[in-house]
């Protein structure tokens, strides 16, 4: 039998008006690697902030038995000490420094009075052919990809002599090429340096292809610990324990769709990059939307999506954009975000912290932030107008919150893309742009924000929506446009798509892909 290497007992951790763990138990063994599953809020990343100290001792009740002895962190330093170290979903590097700069920032290497950069460029790179990362340690972090990225974290980690590793949701950015790469080294790790990792994952297929042993949180308890290597565990069952239900369709059927008119064409979209002036992130791209029709728009990382719905949304990326828009058949020129919102355009970021809430501030206030018009009496903001409002949205999203003054930084993923999208059904737009609605967040989670896109929908709302994952763009979508290289290659019917068919497009197999005809193909 394998050595227990972590063991936390009776974990209970309580926030104000929320008990986040109810006497939570995990147990890992020495050169396992143990998923951590459960819906947003559940309590994962909770537990693994007390673990690694982010919540520190006299924070939380219960005990963390460590290598055999129980250990009391104050700070994540203490955690790192012995080996535990933690990579979060957002990435902590600064993309002006070097790899090498990155991956030994408050870990320096040489004398306490002088860095000896010959030796961290010499361990850097040591620590990224661990990975596979062949990039030199000097290139700067901003000039490489987002997988790459993840990779870096990782290395880091393995520098400061990690024992067990932490991810939590570390492919949520990643396409499914750099996402399987990634799983593949957690493989290489576990085989040939016997790490010891916990994952944190929402990607099911992902955890059944990696994990050793998967425990199940629900409502900050633990419900069960399963084994990968002995049991056959589908999808399914795993999500019965997570939402304690079955979920026997991932994508809610859409009835009564009723299809109008093009609310929304693109042509000859040309956008080139703010820094390099010269590359294209979008190439001759035409695109349109009708009234009540779900638009999805599929690519790999790099693809385009992104800068092309955020410069259709009032030119917010992007230099020397050329081309034509319409909205609801006449041709209009959108210079800001604000002109954008006016006309009844809304794009909700696939970067909600960074750029789609404002963390610091309540539900309320994140309600009603893109219509303020809508809760005012000339100048002034009617705060029981404004209350109203947030009740009916956290009502209608089923956002799970003691109340509405809770600050949106303090709600779990899931809750607060809910918030983002009241924010955005509030200012009542003709065409929402979705860039990556369900990234980060569970199966039972997604399912809701899948419901009320189909509500939008059906309320004659034009939805496009952007998302890494196929099974989803091909789940929710009456059409898919596929982007390559900043180019669209491809546009089908969801009922003629395929995975085949769609990565064909990608990678320039001809003959795989149906064009779209009939209800969306024309303009």
């Amino acid at each position: 039998m394998a050595k227990v290497l972590l063991e936390m007992n009776s974990i209970t951790k309580t926030f104000p008006g929320v008990k986040a763990l109810d006497n939570v138990n995990l147990k890992v063994e020495e050169g396992e690697i143990h998923a951590l599953v459960g819906e947003n809020g559940a309590g994962k990343s909770t537990l693994m902030n007390v673990l690694s100290g982010i919540y520190p001792i006299g924070t939380y009740d219960g005990d963390i038995i460590y290598d055999g002895e129980v250990c009391e962190f104050h700070n994540i330093k203490d955690s790192e000490k012995k080996g535990i170290v933690i990579i979060h979903q957002e990435l902590a590097l600064i993309p002006y420094m070097t790899i090498g700069e990155n991956m030994f920032l408050g870990n320096e290497q040489g004398s306490k009075w002088c860095i000896d950069w010959n030796k961290t460029y010499a361990q850097a790179d040591k620590y990224l052919e661990m990975v596979g990362l062949s990039d030199s340690s000097k290139t700067l972090i901003k000039d490489i990809g987002t997988g790459k990225q993840q990779l870096v974290e990782i290395a880091k980690a393995l520098a400061k002599n990690a024992k067990l590793l932490i991810l939590d949701e570390p492919t949520s950015s990643l396409n499914e090429t750099d996402s399987r790469a990634l799983l593949d080294l957690m493989k290489k790790l576990q085989k040939e340096e016997g790490m010891t990792m916990i994952i944190i994952s929402h990607k099911l297929n992902e955890v059944s292809y990696v994990a050793d042993k998967i425990t199940v949180v629900r409502d900050g308890s633990t419900i069960e610990t399963l084994d990968n290597r002995t049991d056959e565990i589908s999808e399914a069952r795993i999500i019965k324990g997570m939402v304690g239900r079955e979920i026997t369709d991932r994508f809610p059927k859409r009835h009564d769709v009723k299809i109008g008119d093009v609310m929304m064409e693109v042509k000859n979209w040309t956008v080139y990059h703010p820094e390099f002036s010269e590359r294209k992130v979008c190439d001759d791209v035409s695109i349109n939307v009708r009234s009540g029709e779900v638009v999805g728009i599929y690519g790999l990382m790099g693809a385009g999506r992104t800068e092309l719905a955020m410069s259709i949304f009032g030119r917010s990326y992007g230099i020397g954009i050329s081309g034509d828009l319409k909205l609801r058949g006449e041709s209009i020129t959108l210079k800001s975000p604000k002109q954008a919102i006016e006309a009844g355009l809304a794009y909700v970021t696939e970067d909600r912290k960074g750029n789609g809430l404002v963390l610091s501030n309540s539900i309320l206030r994140n309600t009603t932030l893109a219509n303020l018009a809508g809760v005012s009496k000339g100048t002034f903001i009617d705060q029981d107008k404004e209350y109203e409002v947030a009740v009916e949205y956290v009502k209608k999203l089923k956002t799970k919150t003691p109340s509405v003054e809770q600050l949106v930084g303090n709600l779990s993923g899931g809750n607060q893309q809910k918030v983002l999208l009241a924010k955005w059904m509030f200012a009542n737009p003709d065409v929402l742009i979705l860039d990556e609605p369900t990234r980060g967040i569970d199966v039972g989670a997604k399912y809701e924000i899948y419901c009320i896109i189909n509500d939008l929908a059906k309320a004659g709302k034009s939805v496009v929506m952007i998302s890494s994952e196929l099974p989803e763009v091909i789940g929710m979508s009456d059409r898919i446009y596929i982007m390559n290289q900043a180019k669209i290659v491809g546009e089908m019917k969801a009922s003629d798509a395929t995975q085949e068919n769609i990565m064909a497009c990608i990678v320039g197999v001809s003959g795989e892909a149906n064009s779209a005809d009939g209800e969306g193909s024309e303009a």
